[in-house]
């Protein structure tokens, strides 16, 4: 129902805004010619990067479609698909990414195994780099942050960012609706995650006793949490786009 919601509401902005663009155009060309090509060149530029911005956003969207089909067929049987599906997910690698050769030729079995040890394993090898250089700049953010909700906004800017550089080692180019569905799919992982960092802290601050040891204790104790926190949501966000299950 959201989404019908927010598709009818575009629609509705974008075709009411391009009906009034319209009139407003005829009635600068009634005015002089001049203006009015002036006028229809700046609506047509303005309307251009509004349709590019939303092609842009619907196929970082659709690549998502890639790595669920290969999972698809990999959990039906399909022997068919599932060969057709890893040639198309290989296809959109990024430059430089190794990719699985002869997979039309071998056996499913072997050819799974084969994409495994040739792309996604040097892909999560690289997702888990990207997880510790996020560790270290939560650290280093939360030991200088001078409140929690500037905490929560820094970390949260920090982790879209690690999901979105993860998901482009897979070959996806999500946009902003691509991003949120990629989040929602590993938000089970970081909830649990979060509880048991809160026990976690809370352990560690009963430890603490003079006021001095509690202050530096608390900032390291979030600082640590928040690394791990990155560390474990680049190891989520890799297995959301991965397109076969792990061996």
């Amino acid at each position: 129902s959201l989404t019908l919601s927010g598709i009818g509401l575009t629609v509705l902005v974008l075709g009411f805004s391009l009906i009034g663009a319209g009139n407003f155009v005829a009635a600068q060309f009634a005015q002089a010619a001049w203006l009015g090509w002036v006028t229809l060149a700046v609506a047509v530029a303005g309307f251009g990067l509004v349709f590019a911005g939303i092609a842009r956003e619907v196929r970082g969207y659709l690549t998502l479609g890639t790595v669920d089909a290969v999972r698809a067929a990999h959990a039906q049987g399909d022997v068919t698909a599932l060969r057709s599906a890893l040639q198309d997910w290989q296809a959109g690698l990024p430059a430089g990414r190794a990719r699985a050769q002869g997979l039309a030729e071998m056996p499913i079995d072997a050819a799974c195994a084969l994409v495994e040890a040739t792309s996604l394993a040097p892909i999560t090898r690289d997702a888990e780099a990207l997880g510790r250089a996020a560790a270290v700049q939560a650290f280093a953010m939360t030991a200088v942050s001078p409140s929690p909700a500037l905490d929560v906004l820094v970390f949260s800017w920090r982790g879209i960012r690690l999901v979105r550089q993860v998901a482009a080692l897979h070959g996806l180019r999500p946009g902003i609706a691509g991003t949120l569905a990629l989040v929602r799919r590993v938000a089970m992982d970081a909830a649990t995650v979060a509880a048991t960092d809160v026990a976690v802290d809370a352990a560690l601050r009963g430890l603490l006793s003079s006021r001095l040891l509690e202050h530096v204790g608390r900032e390291t104790a979030a600082g640590a949490v928040a690394a791990r926190r990155m560390i474990l949501l680049a190891r989520a966000a890799d297995e959301a786009c991965r397109v076969l299950p792990r061996a």
